[in-house]
């Protein structure tokens, strides 16, 4: 061979070489994009069978998009995506099981409005959307559940006649049923904005204070209130257990601030499992269109609403509402038809086994979505 053929064939030797590294990059590139699925077909073995069974579950049991995060914390250290996802799993199995029961508490009256408290599972059928429930899978009398309970008092310029009178009997009221390491409540004073002076606590005297520090004035947002108390406090309280959650609103009716309709206001509540007990301060003898409001708000979800044109009645109203609030059952069933489509369904709870009883509970709850 001669000198340039020499050179000709270890130079075309180089160039394959070349060529051959260029189409298998190997660990150049993997290390900078482990979580790009680009990267995945050059390992077909791995997606094909223990990586791929073990990725979907992780991407799956997120319900806000958390696939995109996991990738990224757990990069440099390939074996922890593991346990989140199986934690995630447990989480999501959990979900399942419960998200097709619907819980409900409700209270049932005499033909005199005396309160029945000694009835049991059988005495009950639970319609949803016109059909009977499955199963009632729980039931009991709710005398001593905890309580979680908001107070939100109208601080707007159109209740000032006897704003004093009243927080005396929201002071007395949550003295009487606020038990300590037990019950919690917070208290908030509305007229175009919220305010909360007193967060969720279980010592009354604190609670005391946060009602003695409403000053009235201004303009009225009761829906915006009631929508706030429900979604930001009551919807995000932490909690071990079952509670019942309750809202005592303190208000005239007449809403003239809010960016929340009313109906936007009553879902956010049935959204919440709220029962809202509306006592009313219009002291004008007859009832005008806010006390209207009020009642429309307190049936909706399974309430009560009290027009204590006087003085006295005031602390009347209290003393029943903290009475109803030790009288209460709560059952979970399983609707007949039950879909995650976020739709509305209405409930109705029969005493089947007893004439002339009264039950009031709320009248639906919206279906969660996925």
């Amino acid at each position: 061979m001669n000198p340039r053929s020499a050179i000709l064939s270890v130079l075309g030797s180089c160039l394959l070489l070349t060529t051959v590294f260029a189409q298998n990059p190997g660990a150049t590139e993997l290390p900078n994009a482990p979580s790009h699925k680009a990267s995945q077909p050059q390992q077909p073995p791995a997606p094909a069978q223990p990586a791929k069974p073990a990725a979907p579950p992780a991407a799956d049991s997120s319900p806000s998009g958390a696939q995109k995060n996991p990738p990224q914390t757990s990069t440099p250290q390939p074996t922890t995506p593991a346990p989140p996802a199986q934690g995630e799993d447990e989480t999501t199995t959990t979900i399942i099981r419960t998200v097709n029961e619907v819980n409900v508490v409700f209270t049932v009256t005499d033909r005199h409005g005396h309160y029945v408290k000694d009835l049991k599972k059988d005495d009950f059928q639970v319609i949803d959307d016109n059909r009977p429930a499955v199963e009632v899978r729980s039931f009991a009398r709710q005398t001593d559940l905890p309580l979680q309970v908001g107070l939100l008092v109208d601080a707007s310029n159109s209740v000032r006649d006897r704003f004093k009178f009243e927080q005396e009997s929201a002071i007395e009221f949550l003295n009487q049923t606020i038990r300590p390491r037990y019950d919690k409540a917070f208290v908030v004073g509305f007229d175009v904005t919220p305010e909360v002076t007193q967060d969720f606590t279980d010592n009354t005297e604190a609670l005391s204070i946060g009602v003695r520090g409403l000053r009235p004035g201004g303009g009225t947002a009761m829906y915006d209130a009631l929508y706030f108390a429900c979604r930001d406090k009551l919807l995000k309280a932490e909690q071990t257990g079952p509670v019942r959650r309750a809202i005592v609103l303190l208000s005239d009716g007449d809403d003239n601030q809010s960016h929340v309709t009313r109906e936007e206001a009553i879902e956010m509540a049935q959204r919440a499992e709220v029962i809202v007990y509306t006592i009313s301060t219009n002291i004008s003898g007859s009832l005008q269109r806010g006390d209207r409001v009020l009642e429309r708000i307190a049936e909706a979800t399974g309430g009560l609403s009290f027009e204590p044109f006087q003085l006295h009645d005031v602390a009347n109203a209290f003393a029943e509402i903290q009475d109803e609030l030790r009288s209460q059952y709560a059952l979970s069933y399983k609707p007949a038809d039950f879909r995650s489509d976020g739709r509305y369904h209405t409930i109705e709870i029969l005493a089947q086994t007893h004439k002339n009883l009264r039950v009031r509970s709320r009248h639906g709850y919206y279906a969660p979505t996925q």
